[in-house]
């Protein structure tokens, strides 16, 4: 069912809403929604439209008073909002370092991330999320699962379903604005995975522990089995559930195989579910993918799930560029969000060979930008082209502290710019004299161009 139709069977919200899309059914504009209409320039109306029917998300925990809303998704008339950036970052058991993550905290923010999905998965870890959500104004997101073993203080295989839902309640409690829960891969799923194979098995950390739990067990997945209860712990805070994908190919050769669609079909079923529950939803998508194969990627999502906003990590086209993977990210990455994907998970240059540092966190966290606003002029986001259109007039006028201000990181074109001064005012040193802009420029304000002058005798 499309999500047309599917909007009007939510026509009445719950009778004391709580939740972003239990207002959004009952007719009511939120703060939320009208700061999301502000900066994306639509109606708030058809935002309200859209998240009432689960085509745009807008993560906003009930606890999270630092919070700048966003919206991630489109409208009912298929308007696409800008595209979201996400930055990973979180203490880890190897480098168990505060002051960097706080270092990389800064970094994200200053150059605009949307999100920052905390991703620590070693000791006490709450002390560090409560702080960062005070600070944020970025959404900021979790995987409960990362965290149950530290905060639980247990083996993997003693903890149970209620230890799960006791780790995902203290996100939720804490200010979490949306969490990733691995719960489409159930049993047969596995089934399908087992009997298909993989070169590169299950790469994501989530689902990894989560199906060594079910080994161990023999259980069916907690987060499946006891998906009811999940859902009415992230409904009491308005936490949006983002449906991760723990079949996500870790390699171009497993990109569109049976795991993979298997766990999308059931993540669709789970979808209409958590709407039903008045909880609002992203889908979480591959990986590893071939460039060709991307676009076909977003519209099977779209299809599958019911039109939910989609939250895809890259996909990175190629396996062999290690100390590069930002870039195979980005090409990726735009791909992705020009075909229909709404959210994009940065890569680093450290991606797949350490714990990224904070100047690992600019550079992906920059190159991821590109790709988004590079998606977002090609999908025709309203306003997309400005920013694009006054950068090229400061160019043409050489207009050098416009171009600071305008560039996705100013800091660091100032730097190039500034690391070899031109000898002729109000150039570089790319062309110095030649400069293609000046001497047009000149012409058209009527002097006289002497160019090679100096050379005649």
């Amino acid at each position: 069912m499309g999500a047309q139709g599917a909007a009007s069977e939510w026509e009445e919200a719950p009778a004391a809403p709580v939740t972003q899309i239990d207002f959004a059914r009952a007719g009511m504009v939120t703060p939320q929604m009208a700061a999301v209409a502000e900066r994306e320039g639509i109606a708030a109306e058809d935002i309200r439209a859209a998240v009432a029917a689960g085509r745009i998300a807008i993560p906003a925990n009930i606890h999270h008073a630092s919070l700048a809303p966003a919206g991630v998704g489109r409208t009912l008339e298929g308007v696409p909002l800008s595209t979201k950036v996400n930055v990973n970052l979180g203490i880890s058991g190897d480098l168990a370092d505060e002051a960097v993550e706080w270092e990389k905290v800064d970094v994200a923010l200053a150059l605009g991330a949307d999100a920052i999905m905390d991703l620590s998965n070693s000791g006490k870890t709450r002390a560090f999320r409560r702080a960062l959500i005070e600070k944020s104004p970025a959404m900021i997101g979790t995987v409960p699962m990362y965290d149950a073993i530290g905060y639980l203080e247990k083996a993997l295989i003693a903890i149970t379903p209620e230890d799960f839902l006791e780790v995902v309640r203290a996100h939720a409690e804490d200010g979490v604005d949306f969490v990733t829960i691995h719960a489409g891969m159930n049993r047969r799923v596995i089934e399908s995975f087992k009997e298909t194979g993989r070169l590169t098995n299950i790469v994501s950390r989530g689902g990894s522990l989560i199906f060594a739990w079910m080994e161990a067990t023999g259980r069916e997945n907690p987060f499946y089995e006891y998906f009811d209860e999940v859902l009415a712990i992230l409904h009491e805070h308005d936490v949006t559930i983002s449906l991760g994908d723990a079949m996500r190919p870790g390699s171009g050769y497993d990109a569109t195989d049976a795991a993979q669609i298997a766990e999308l079909i059931e993540l669709g079923k789970l979808t209409r579910r958590a709407w039903d529950a008045g909880v609002q939803v992203m889908i979480e998508g591959p990986g590893h993918m071939a460039l060709d194969e991307i676009a076909a990627n977003m519209k099977l999502e779209k299809r599958l799930c019911h039109e939910a906003p989609f939250y895809v990590l890259g996909p990175l086209v190629t396996d062999i560029a290690p100390g590069y993977d930002h870039i195979t990210a980005a090409i990726g990455g735009a791909v992705a969000a020009a075909a229909g994907a709404d959210f994009l998970c940065y890569v680093t240059p450290a991606e797949h060979l350490r714990l990224p540092d904070a100047n690992d966190v600019r550079e992906g966290l920059v190159a991821t930008k590109i790709a988004a606003h590079a998606a977002d002029i090609a999908k025709g986001v309203p306003g997309a082209r400005e920013r694009d259109n006054r950068m090229s007039d400061a160019r043409r006028r050489v207009a050098w502290d416009e171009m600071f201000d305008l560039a996705l990181d100013g800091e660091r074109a100032r730097a190039v710019f500034e690391s070899a001064p031109p000898s002729t005012e109000g150039t570089c040193t790319m062309c110095g004299k030649m400069c293609a802009m000046k001497t047009v420029n000149d012409l058209m304000e009527g002097l006289t161009v002497k160019l090679g002058e100096e050379h005649v005798r």
